[in-house]
């Protein structure tokens, strides 16, 4: 309809459709159409008040009798919670409502009518069932507030990356060869063939280095680890790089500028949703601070978690560490022993690796692990064979350092783990969409 003749027969232009957020930013709107979800109702009086929710936040509405349609009040007052709405309103300040805007109502449709909702808020609701129920229960402000501090440090990673020169690049999920231990591996059947899931793309990144001399990937990773630590699961998203030409302190420096990054933009992006979770969030200064694995044993020891020179750090022990610290920090210097064939050794400690893992504080524990790897074609064979692993499953692996290998370094990151300590989660499972675990692979 033209605008003259709109004004002739004297009809409204359509409202504009505004999400919340839109709303919330501009404080006064005196004709706005809103959809979502109904996620709250309650009634004072005469009034009827929603909190409708959509991707983008909450937003309060109300509707009064006497003053709305009647049918308005009473659509409102009858709708299930989780139903899907559409409302036209006047949006103005209001310092009761949540974010300072109320919407009132003046026109109101169901667009899809929710049944009673399952999931009650009691404390007699397990855990086990709320993740039994995953698939509603991800509606909840918690989740909801997660997942987006989630993608945050996920979009963190790609401008840091990005802004430094790297590629992203991408790797097989089906390997012939294990990265980490060969006990983690999940196998699968592939054409009458054995192939297992990756467990880490560091060997195709470090192929890609010849081209590309500085790569990284964000991908699922698979570990069939045993393991019922808050901390642990089965399938997770790993940010990894690697870096041609970088040593081991180059390496470490990547790692605590990229975890300083990732902390102030989520510091910078989400406060909304820090404070949703309760969370206080500290940005970490860098450089951050570095101890050995020796430092670490006798402090687990004076701490009772006594552990053999090595061994990897037990999950307590680390723990108990971490508590001591309030920002991030390294733990270097790791035995042979507890690190995979491919790190390099110091020339006077053959039996020390160039490695570290970074550690979050406050009992969060491992963010990411990283190295210097051999570069070098015959040290490298001569590990394998030491460790009693077949050279030909790692025959193309070897082949790299026959063409043009540079010394170089890399790390693994787990997307899931810095999600948990940045929002302060007690359970790594929180982290997750769907969590995977040795007892869950449902819904």
């Amino acid at each position: 309809m033209t605008e003259e003749r709109a004004e002739e027969t004297g009809a409204d232009e359509s409202p504009p459709l505004l999400s919340t957020k839109e709303i919330l930013s501009q404080r006064s709107v005196p004709k706005a159409r809103v959809r979502g979800w109904v996620a709250g109702k309650a009634g004072v009086g005469g009034i009827v008040f929603l909190i409708l929710r959509d991707g983008t936040g909450y937003l309060q509405v109300s509707a009064k009798k006497g003053v709305a349609d009647p049918r308005v009040v009473e659509g409102m007052r009858q709708v299930p919670r989780e139903s899907v709405v559409s409302l036209v309103g006047e949006a103005r300040e209001d310092r009761r409502a949540p974010g300072g805007v109320e919407l009132v109502a003046r026109e109101f449709e169901v667009i899809s009518k929710a049944e009673p909702w399952p999931i009650a808020k009691t404390a007699a609701t397990s855990a086990a069932f709320l993740y039994d129920m995953r698939h509603l229960s991800i509606r909840g402000k918690k989740s909801i507030a997660t997942m987006k501090i989630r993608s945050e440090v996920m979009g963190a990673c790609f401008d840091y990356f990005r802004e430094r020169g790297f590629t992203l690049i991408s790797a097989p999920t089906f390997v012939q060869a294990a990265v980490e231990g060969g006990s983690t591996l999940f196998e699968v059947g592939y054409f009458g063939k054995k192939a297992y899931l990756s467990q880490s793309a560091q060997f195709y990144e470090e192929a890609a280095l010849a081209g590309l001399e500085k790569v990284w990937i964000c991908q699922p990773a698979f570990r069939a680890e045993k393991s019922r630590t808050a901390k642990h699961l089965t399938e997770f998203w790993m940010i990894e790089a690697e870096r041609a030409f970088a040593d081991q302190a180059a390496n470490m420096s990547l790692q605590e500028e990229l975890i300083a990054f990732i902390a102030d933009r989520v510091l910078e992006r989400r406060q909304d949703e820090l404070a949703t979770l309760g969370r206080k969030l500290i940005r970490p200064e860098t450089p951050l601070e570095r101890i050995s694995y020796d430092d670490v044993r006798k402090t687990a020891e004076a701490k009772g978690v006594p552990f053999e020179w090595g061994e990897d750090i037990p999950t307590e022990a680390e723990r108990l560490v971490s508590l001591t610290r309030s920002a991030p920090f390294f733990v270097t210097d790791f035995p042979l022993s507890a690190r995979s064939f491919y790190h390099m050794t110091y020339e006077d400690r053959p039996d020390v690796t160039k490695s570290a893992d970074l550690i979050a504080p406050e009992g969060y524990g491992e963010l990411a692990t990283g190295g210097q790897r051999i570069a070098e074609y015959y040290p490298l064979l001569q590990r394998i064979k030491s460790q009693d692993l077949p050279p030909e499953a790692f025959s193309w692996y070897l082949d790299l350092r026959k063409f043009g290998m540079p010394y170089h370094s890399g790390f693994g990151m787990g997307v899931e783990r810095v999600t948990r300590w940045i929002a302060g989660l007690k359970n790594i499972r929180s982290a997750s969409l769907f969590p995977r675990t040795m007892t869950r692979v449902s819904p």
